[in-house]
């Protein structure tokens, strides 16, 4: 006797979208059912090589695909590793399997458009669902590769429900039977079925049969395997978009074979971009891994390092032995060196790219950069190979498209230039605007932007650059006085402050911050700008704030050295107001402002929101209102 479920809401809310919808490209439900019947093929092999006491152990893995006309039915046939009725349950019925409610969230903000079904349908797991735009009723039976377990049949109309029963079933495997609604009689016919299993499917490793043709219809041809002059840039759009079901094609290839040190072939893509990645069927980091065409892992972590896991693709060794279990792979020594050759490879060819065709690595760098800035600081072995392809904006340019390599910025050393200079700060347009930048621009020292967050990370493995140190320009003892040459008139707008107005000055922002700031001093760079924040930290402690940021933890504002630049205009009207009304309310909100304005300046400041009170204060008194009637709160 049948049982019945009821599908949960969001797979009933999906499966009235697919019902209803009027799908431009119906065909990718079959595509979707090989696919499908491929995954259990894959398995099963895997199986046979490792268990001989699985059902029909001896059973040729294949796909047959049978229209019946009278019946109105179209049956894809696999030899898989088969399901059990609980296998079933959670398949076809479950959310957290199906990928259901990520598929709707998506389809929502997209506004439900039919373009957006086609390009995400297979995207979130939800590929089988896809079979009801043609079907009025599928009926699922199945039986699993464990000897004792019964066949069992799983039946809906895409209603909210779905039935179970037990079934007859022979061998291992399952059936899909769908009938065809009265307007989809056309996938009946054989020349169009084969028609879609050649633009979709003709990579899946095992044969497929239409009706009772003697040869498959798809090539089944092992593309990482064939001479790369043989294969054209569509095949292997194509093949891409089959093995990760991004609709998007990919931002480059490598197609690599190789007889020493290791016999392997991979093919390997770098995908449009993080969020698609992570978007599409493949959620997980990792390639396949095959064994002389034996997929024996489907998520492979064990052949890249995990700064290049957006990396996609497949791997197949001839010198991985077929009967070895997962967990002896990823300890065995061939892995190891499998690893650290298919690494070598992408890093080389990466660089490659980098000096050959920078606007297409720049493409990749600006979807990936983080992933590989990342590598600097977790991989110390590779970072000689990733410094290459390591890209800033500077000084250089005010265009924040245009990005330099390290090697660049040593070439245009300013005269006596030891060092690489670099500025931190949370986007482009302010690291340009950075109050360190005044002295290096005066003497013409170029200084590099680091404005991703994981920036700070990267500093932790990135110390020097050929012999070079890397010093933030916030450093408290950096010298430039014998670095480049002063560039225009260097004559200040001002005179400097005499000391002892300087030294009041100074001694009321000591009191008004505190133990905010390490110190309060004059400062020998500064022209343009009133004040700064200077370390005294080495660089590893100085970016420990940021990295902790990064990860999210909880952190402690770092204390600076306050410096003041004595020829600025404020400073000197803040020490005119200050000689002659030491009590002006005004002085200690200007002090506070010019601190949290330097916080700010750094991307350090923890709450800009809260200088807007201030801030109006100050444009009132700079609009007429008294010093004497602000509200300033103590």
């Amino acid at each position: 006797m049948a049982e019945t479920f009821t599908f949960q809401a969001e797979i009933q809310q999906l499966l009235d979208i697919l019902v209803h919808s009027l799908y431009t490209e119906r065909d990718i439900f079959l595509r979707e059912l090989i696919s499908n019947a491929s995954d259990a093929l894959n398995r099963a092999q895997f199986e046979q090589l490792t268990n001989r006491d699985m059902l029909d152990p001896d059973v040729e893995l294949v796909v047959r695909i049978r229209p019946d006309e009278n019946a109105g039915t179209l049956t894809i046939s696999d030899s898989g590793i088969g399901m059990t009725r609980d296998d079933l349950v959670n398949n076809l019925g479950v959310i957290a399997r199906s990928g259901a409610k990520a598929f709707l969230q998506k389809l929502q903000e997209s506004s439900g458009s039919a373009s957006v079904l086609q390009d995400v349908i297979g995207q979130f797991g939800v590929g089988f669902y896809s079979v009801f735009m043609v079907a009025d009723k599928v009926r699922v039976v199945s039986r699993s590769h464990n000897a004792d377990e019964l066949a069992y049949a799983w039946e809906s109309t895409g209603g909210s429900t779905f039935t179970l029963e037990l079934a007859e079933r022979d061998r291992r495997g399952t059936d899909v039977i769908v009938y065809l609604k009265d307007d989809a009689k056309d996938y009946l016919q054989p020349w169009k079925l084969k028609d879609i299993i050649r633009r979709h499917s003709d990579y899946i490793a095992f044969p497929i049969y239409v009706g009772d043709d003697a040869e498959p219809t798809n090539k089944q041809t092992a593309i990482w395997r064939q001479d790369p002059k043989e294969v054209t840039p569509e095949q292997y759009t194509d093949f891409y978009k089959m093995l990760t079901l991004d609709w998007e094609a990919p931002l480059h290839r490598l197609h690599i074979r190789a007889d020493v040190p290791l016999q392997f072939y991979a093919l390997l893509y770098i995908p449009a971009g993080a969020e698609r990645n992570m978007l599409s069927l493949r959620t997980e980091p990792g390639l396949k891994l095959y064994a002389r065409k034996v997929l024996i892992q489907e998520y492979s972590t064990d052949l890249l390092p995990d700064y290049l896991q957006f990396v996609q693709g497949v791997v197949d060794s001839e010198d991985l032995p077929l009967n070895v279990s997962r967990e002896s792979v990823q300890a065995n020594r061939i892995m190891v060196n499998l690893k650290k050759t298919i690494t070598g490879r992408v890093l080389a060819d990466l660089k490659r790219l980098a000096q050959k065709n920078r606007d297409e690595y720049l493409k990749i760098y600006a979807a990936f950069g983080r992933f590989i800035k990342q590598g600097v600081a977790v991989s110390p072995v590779d970072r000689t190979d990733i410094e290459p392809l390591l890209f800033f904006n500077s000084t250089r340019s005010e265009n924040p498209d245009q990005l330099f390599s390290l090697d660049e910025y040593v070439e245009r050393l300013a005269a006596n230039q030891e060092d690489i200079y670099y500025v931190m700060a949370d986007d482009f347009y302010t690291a340009s605007r950075s109050p360190h930048l005044d002295a290096f621009r005066q003497r013409g020292v170029e200084v590099l932007y680091f404005t991703d967050p994981v920036d700070a990370f990267m500093l932790m493995g990135l110390p020097d650059y050929k012999g070079r140190k890397l010093r933030n320009v916030d450093e408290a003892d950096i010298d430039l006085s014998s670095v480049g040459a002063v560039t225009g008139d260097d004559t200040p707008a001002h005179d400097p402050l005499p000391d002892e107005p300087f030294t009041a000055l100074r001694d009321r922002f000591a009191a008004v911050l505190g133990d905010r700031v390490r110190d309060v001093r004059a400062s020998q760079t500064l022209t343009n700008s009133p004040a700064r924040l200077v370390s005294a930290e080495d660089g590893a402690a100085r970016n420990l704030f940021r990295v902790n940021r990064l990860l999210d933890r909880d952190v402690e504002l770092p204390v600076k050295i306050l410096e003041l630049n004595p020829r600025h205009p404020l400073m000197h009207n803040l020490s005119s107001i200050l000689a002659g009304q030491p009590d002006n309310p005004l002085v200690n909100v200007v002090v506070e402002q010019v601190f949290e304005t330097a916080l700010l300046q750094d991307g350090i400041h923890p709450d800009p929101a809260s200088m807007a009170d201030r801030l109006t204060l100050l444009m009132q008194a700079a609009t007429g209102t008294p010093a004497s009637d602000l509200d300033v709160k103590p």
